[in-house]
């Protein structure tokens, strides 16, 4: 809550693109819905579990709820308002947002044509006091509950009637562009376009007058798979995402002027209990897309476009493979283009001297060119294994689909290991010249290369690359005893090494020598490594955390956390690089991989940490830590509190200033 609260203060800065700012509402509406959809839900399960989990932890559960529904209520009243004060800076800009009530002649014409042309046939209501329960229907949708009021005797009396209506959103988009008047374009939502056409969507109703409320709901999206032998991996995570669908809904967020004969109807046909939250907000629901509020053409009221680069050193290769076999190299997205990666990929297809491929998928882009570059090495004679995670949340569907294409097209496709997530990013490629391994901070997806900050090393030390092969060979044979000399893998040894690198921080502290750690990560809940941290910080060890999300550490805490400082960095990319450093007396360690410092990648799913030897790339991800700690534009303090405090100092913006010192490389 604290974290997605600081994407809310940067859709309230006046010095940011207004557009921008909507999107920062988006991202903060799409943040929640989701943290309601698995954390909430997860501490729901805990409550009403009494038999899996000890008396304290259920009440603990039961408070923390409590607390998110507090915060929550005290969160949306800002949203709101945020919602308010960038609608009317938008129109300040000649965009506004009409109402069903404020149209002129020709856009009422316009909206008429638009029912005729696509909207007649699109939007069928269901009348309410014929359904039992409504909490079957999907949570992703826009709802409208009508009241439909029916006059007899000049307006004397009349019979209330309720329905429900679904917006077509999906076909339609969730904004509708009017034609221009008064010199200023013209935005509709389409909850109020249906509005306007509830004459005609409830056709035949004779003298009858219409008020329509939204809301929407959160399910429980916690996926239940069942443990028939005799069905495969696929079919049980297929049957798994239906079964989102029968979730039982856990907050409720209604337009507060909805009459409350109206309101008790919904909420009876949703079973909402105590402990569910229930917030009475706005006109508007589903404010995630505002992700995609019309530009109109005004590429002024954006960022500035900042266009990737090719590094100098890849784009000059004529091989990438030789390239890397001659020194370790990296890309730094979205300031480096991932085309680069690409290039690695597709060489290795095509090269004769590369013998078998193997890459772990957790999430895809749609058209995905690793995909097809794999295909095609497939295509070519390669022995091409690709692990992928079918349980990467919400993109389960997709990775299916995709596993699908890639057997069809002769790829073996491993499923990863039962009871944990293959979260690692690795690629190792077979060379007859000489073998390859490529580690990185994020998934393999050209669009999360557009907007995630994330790090790709490439490097052929054999030392590295023999263990990248040994964590497929694990994955394939989990049972299997493994060691790790130069990798940090999860779950076998990666928490007991990171306490050791720690503990020798500790050590060195006490006996007077250099000791310090900088950790840029996304979240750190895990309570030994907390901890642990606040040992460290007992000890004299100097930690700075640079934490995106979620923090369970509360830095400052005289004789607990006083040697701690924790910074989170919200910007126009989203900084999700893993990056670890030590000050081992002197002779620094470097670390980078795809885990956080939470229980499930230290314990429930195949994390992979790797040493970092280049003095380049150990220059660069140090630029990047210390860049944003000492970032005063967009970063917050983290204080365990939530107040989400600016730090003091001249205006210094970390990305940009990353941006500007890579494009001058």
């Amino acid at each position: 809550m604290y974290f997605n609260r600081r994407i809310l203060q940067e859709a309230e800065k006046e010095d940011i693109p207004v557009l921008e700012r909507m999107s920062f509402l988006g991202i903060y509406s799409n943040n929640l819905d989701e943290f309601f959809r698995v954390r909430v839900a997860t501490l729901n399960r805990m409550v009403q579990s009494k038999e899996k989990i000890g008396k304290d932890d259920r009440e603990r559960a039961k408070c923390t709820i409590k607390e998110i529904s507090r915060l929550n209520g005290i969160y949306n009243k800002e949203f709101e308002r945020a919602v308010a004060n960038v609608t009317r800076a938008l129109e300040q800009q000649g965009i506004r947002l009409l109402l069903e009530d404020a149209l002129n002649d020709e856009q009422r014409a316009f909206l008429r044509q638009l029912y005729v042309d696509k909207l007649n046939g699109a939007t069928n209501p269901v009348w309410l006091d014929k359904v039992k329960e409504i909490s079957d229907i999907g949570d992703d949708g826009i709802y409208l509950a009508v009241k439909r009021t029916e006059w007899a005797d000049h307006k004397k009396k009349c019979t209330a009637s309720y329905a429900l209506i679904a917006l077509p959103d999906k076909e339609m988009g969730r904004f509708v562009r009017l034609p221009q008047s008064d010199g200023k374009e013209n935005i509709m939502y389409l909850d109020d376009v249906i509005r306007f056409c509830l004459p005609m969507i409830f056709v035949g109703s004779g003298n009858c007058t219409f008020e329509a409320y939204s809301f929407k709901f959160t399910k429980d999206a916690e996926m239940d798979l069942d443990n028939d032998f005799g069905s495969g991996v696929i079919q049980k995570v297929a049957k798994g995402v239906k079964s989102r669908k029968s979730g039982a809904p856990i907050r409720v967020i209604y337009d507060e002027s909805m009459p409350k004969g109206l309101l008790k109807a919904i909420m009876s046909r949703l079973n909402i209990d105590s402990l569910d939250t229930i917030v009475a907000g706005g006109r508007y629901q589903n404010h995630k897309d505002l992700m995609d509020f019309p530009d109109c053409g005004r590429s002024d009221l954006k960022y500035a476009k900042w266009p990737p680069i090719i590094k100098g050193d890849l784009g000059e290769a004529d091989s990438m493979l030789d390239a890397i076999r001659a020194k370790d190299r990296f890309i730094h997205v979205p300031y480096h283009s991932f085309d680069s990666f690409i290039r690695v990929l597709r060489e290795a297809a095509l090269s004769s001297e590369v013998r078998a491929i193997n890459v772990t998928l957790y999430r895809l882009a749609k058209a995905s060119k690793v995909v097809k570059a794999l295909i095609c090495a497939a295509r070519n004679g390669k022995k091409v294994t690709v692990v992928i995670e079918l349980l990467a949340r919400f993109d389960e569907e997709s990775n299916i689909e995709w596993s699908k294409r890639l057997q069809e097209a002769g790829v073996e496709v491993i499923f990863g290991v039962e009871g944990l997530k293959v979260h690692s990013k690795l690629v190792y490629i077979n060379c007859k010249g000489g073998d390859i391994a490529c580690i990185g901070t994020g998934n393999l997806h050209e669009g999360n290369a557009r907007t995630y900050t994330d790090y790709m090393m490439m490097t052929s030390r054999p030392q590295i690359v023999r263990e990248v092969k040994k964590v497929f060979e694990f994955i394939r044979k989990p049972f299997k005893p493994v060691k790790f000399r130069e990798l940090m893998v999860s779950p076998n040894e990666m928490r007991s090494k990171l306490l050791r690198l720690i503990n020798e921080e500790i050590r060195n502290a006490r006996e007077g020598f250099d000791a310090w750690i900088k950790v840029k990560i996304n979240h750190i809940t895990d309570e030994v490594m907390v901890a642990k941290l606040y040992e460290a910080s007992q000890a004299g060890v100097k930690i700075d955390l640079l934490v995106r999300g979620n923090c369970s550490l509360v830095p400052g805490l005289p004789g607990v956390s006083e040697n701690i400082r924790a910074v989170g960095l919200i910007d126009r990319f989203l900084e999700h690089s893993r990056i670890l450093i030590f000050a081992n007396g002197g002779a620094p360690k470097y670390y980078l991989g795809s885990a956080d410092w939470m229980p499930r990648n230290l314990d429930n799913r195949i994390e992979v940490l790797t040493p970092v030897y280049d003095d380049d790339l150990q220059r660069d991800l140090l630029r990047t830590v210390d860049y944003g700690l000492s970032d005063t534009t967009n970063a917050r303090i983290v204080d365990g509190r939530g107040t989400n405090t600016i730090p003091a100092g001249e205006p210094f913006r970390s990305q940009q200033q990353l941006f500007e010192e890579y494009g001058k490389q």
